[in-house]
């Protein structure tokens, strides 16, 4: 990870902050020539750290001093935007670097008022730039760094058009960045007729970490017992997991359950006091409890060794997000799993995402205080031909 030691100090401290022990292979390879201003075409898997492998080149060499929009990172979607964004402001805070963010469906006229303080970078999706580009509201001359995020979708049919016009309306000495799960020929078509000896980088699912080592497995449950099946899996011996719940509301309702019931379970929330969150680490370290249950953000930064589960509590909203709290288990050469308490309402979401891993999933119950694979009606059957 020589490329960490080459950033800014305040750089490196934030990577240091975030618990990143290594690098994912996609920023590896991409960061330094990024940081040497080449034009890139990267094939990497979903969730495999792309996002994070532009983001650290582009603070890098911005000047927050310069009070010019000088990174521009274009998504296909709204969402993939939002994503991008947060990432952004979480390694911002505290710095002067300032972010924009220029999405359809959003408030224009705030967006206006954010763009005359001339943000740093400003991340948005092709219809959105394109008006305020076409209404000179929006000046592409002054960038530098142009990051297109799932590059595919951005040179379907659809964004075609649009894509070509913003990009020709760059500087030609700007870096044109591409970054997707898949390269199509629209995506070659834009490396040839758009960027200079562009640098080609490809990652394949089996260059991923986390390889073998890890099981993930889910268990069909109903939405309204997933509190009591954590409950019992917090009884399971040798267990000593983080889980995950999407929102705080949740986390609260949960805790106030499993408080009375007997669980071996604490939680980590943002609304605890410094002093209640140190008494909750430390019982889940000492092995007091073998449940730890937490929000992401909650979660962030924390260093916990001997991990055996990561259980979502909810199925994550990104592949991004099941592979960033799944990567908390299965380290350091030992074995892991990670557990997803499926409800019906929730199964074709992650199926979809859960096809990219790199082993199928197993269908899991909780039978006679573990965890073994198999349904309900499969365990049945086994009980009755004893």
């Amino acid at each position: 990870m020589k490329f960490i030691e080459e950033l800014n100090p305040i750089w490196q401290e934030k990577w240091e902050k975030a618990g990143f022990e290594t690098a994912m292979p996609i920023q590896e390879q991409m960061i330094p020539e990024m940081l040497a201003g080449n034009d890139i075409v990267a094939e990497s898997p979903t969730g495999s750290g792309k996002t994070l492998a532009y983001v650290l080149p582009i603070l890098e060499r911005v000047n927050p001093a310069k009070k010019s929009i000088q990174a521009m990172i274009i998504a296909p979607s709204q969402e993939l935007s939002m994503q991008i964004v947060n990432v952004l402001r979480e390694w911002t805070e505290g710095t002067d670097v300032t972010v924009a963010q220029l999405i359809g469906g959003a408030n224009v006229q705030r967006q206006l008022e954010k763009l005359k303080k001339k943000p740093t970078i400003v991340v948005g999706t092709p219809g959105r730039l394109n008006e305020l580009v076409k209404s000179k509201k929006l000046k592409m001359h002054e960038i530098r760094i142009l990051v297109l995020d799932e590059g595919d979708q951005l040179m379907a049919r659809e964004h075609r058009g649009v894509m070509k016009d913003l990009i020709e309306k760059t500087q030609n000495e700007r870096q044109l960045v591409l970054v997707s799960a898949t390269i199509t020929e629209e995506v070659e078509l834009v490396a040839e007729r758009l960027m200079q000896h562009p640098t080609r980088i490809q990652v394949t699912a089996e260059d991923l970490p986390m390889l073998g080592k890890v099981t993930h497995s889910f268990i069909k449950v109903e939405e309204r017992d997933k509190t009591d099946l954590l409950r019992r899996i917090s009884h399971i011996d040798g267990m000593k997991a983080l889980a995950f719940v999407n929102n705080l509301d949740q986390l609260l309702m949960k805790e106030e359950k499993l408080k009375f019931r007997d669980a071996k379970i604490v939680a980590l929330h943002s609304e605890m006091k410094k002093e209640e969150r140190k008494k909750a680490l430390d019982s889940f370290r000492k092995g007091e409890v073998s449940v730890l249950i937490a929000t992401e953000v909650a979660a962030r930064g924390l260093d916990i060794d001997a991990v055996t589960h990561v259980i979502h509590v909810d199925v994550p909203q990104t592949v991004e997000q099941y592979l960033h709290r799944s990567g908390r288990t299965g380290r350091a050469g030992a074995d892991g799993e990670v557990l997803t308490l499926l409800a019906y309402q929730d199964e074709r979401h992650y199926k979809k995402f859960t096809k990219e891993l790199p082993s199928k999933t197993v269908q899991k119950v909780l039978h006679g205080g573990q965890l073994i694979e198999g349904n309900s009606k499969t365990i049945a059957e086994k009980g009755n031909r004893r």
